[in-house]
This record gives C-alpha cells, structure tokens and sequence, in this order.
C-alpha cells in the first residue's frame, strides 16, 4: 500500500514594513525690515530648484545644492542688496535651517549621518553632518576673497545659519583647491549630497536613530 504524502502548508509570516510617515514637505516665511524670505523645501523631491534671491551667484550655488541633494526648493528672497548681500544671504540660511528641521519633523527613521567628498577640478571638499539636535559649525576652509560682488566670508555666515537653525553639526573641510568658484560649488554640492544621505529614510528602523529616544 502506497501511502499518499501529505501536503502541508507551511505558513510563513510576512513582515510588511510599515511606511515611515515624516512630514517632508514645508514651507517657511521670513520677514524682517531688512529682507523678506519665501521658501519651500520638499525632501522627497527630485532636485528642482527656483531661486531667485537678487544675487545671481548665490542662486547659481542654491541651485547646486538642491540638484545634488534631490531636494526641491523654491526661493524668492528680497533684501537691502545695497548695503550688503550679508543681510540676505544670512536669512535665506535661517530660512533653510528652520525648513530642514519643520520637514525632518521627530527624526523617526532618518539615517541621521552624512558625508560627502566632492572635487571640483582642482578643489576638494569634504562635508560631514550629524542631524543631531546640537547646532555646531567647523568651517576649515582658508579661501577669501571676492567672486564679482560676492565675498566668500558669506558662505561661512550662510552654514552658521543653516546650522543653527537646522539643529545639526555640520563640518566642511576644504582639502584642496584654489579657484574660488571651485571651492564654493565644491563646498555647496557636498553639503546636498550629505545632506540627502543623513535625511533619507532607512526603512529597518522606525524609530528615532538615538538611545536617547529623541533628537
């Protein structure tokens, strides 16, 4: 007699990854008596970019930013450009900051961590970030100077800003260059590509990445 095998059913458990549901999308007013900001940061965009601040060199590097970041990001920004670009260029970057960390929300399943190294012929720039709820800059980068009416001090006050209203520790390290130009963008196009890589989720965890439980 020839016993029929049973067929058993093996049930097996799929775990369904939950969507990690994080407000990505916002959009900050800023005005003062001495500039007037509109800005919208999306952090699940695909890195559109319309920027318009009065200062074509800062928009140029704006614009770099957002495209290697994968952000999309609108500004339209209005200052006293007579007295100084410094005026604009320090509120677009405490416009920024506050987007980032409005749309980053509690920091549920955010990796939290990101670097990037990123040449730019003859410069190299190395940005590194924690959004970690403790403001802090290192800015190493020695180039000074002008591009056209631009001063490079601006790019320093423009990462104090972000960085202290973004709640994060941010380091940029300039490891070699000697075009201005160069620099700056090498500089710009790193803070996006670290930026995305801490900001973006990480789908194995659902909580906030410190054994503190917050950010």
């Amino acid at each position: 007699m020839i016993q029929m095998a049973r067929k058993t059913k093996i049930k097996r458990k799929i775990k369904i990854k939950r969507k990690i549901k994080i407000k990505r999308k916002i959009k900050i007013k800023r005005k003062t008596k001495e500039t007037a900001i509109i800005l919208s940061l999306n952090l699940n965009g695909r890195g559109k970019a319309d920027i318009s601040t009065g200062i074509p060199f800062f928009d140029h590097m704006l614009s770099l930013l957002a495209m290697h970041g994968l952000f999309d990001l609108s500004i339209r920004g209005k200052g006293d450009l007579e007295v100084d670009y410094h005026h604009t260029v320090e509120d677009v970057g405490i416009a920024l900051g506050q987007g980032i960390k409005q749309a980053l929300g509690d920091g549920k399943g955010i990796r939290r961590f990101g670097e990037a190294l990123v040449p730019m012929d003859e410069a190299l720039s190395r940005v590194v970030l924690d959004i970690s709820g403790r403001p802090y800059l290192g800015y190493r980068v020695k180039a000074r100077g002008k591009i056209k009416e631009f001063n490079l001090e601006l790019v320093e006050a423009f990462f104090k800003a972000v960085t202290d209203h973004a709640g994060i520790t941010l380091h940029i390290d300039l490891l070699c260059g000697t075009n201005r130009h160069h620099i700056v963008e090498a500089i710009f196009k790193g803070f996006g590509r670290a930026l995305d890589a801490a900001s973006s989720l990480d789908q194995r965890r659902s909580g906030v990445p410190s054994t503190k439980g917050s950010i």
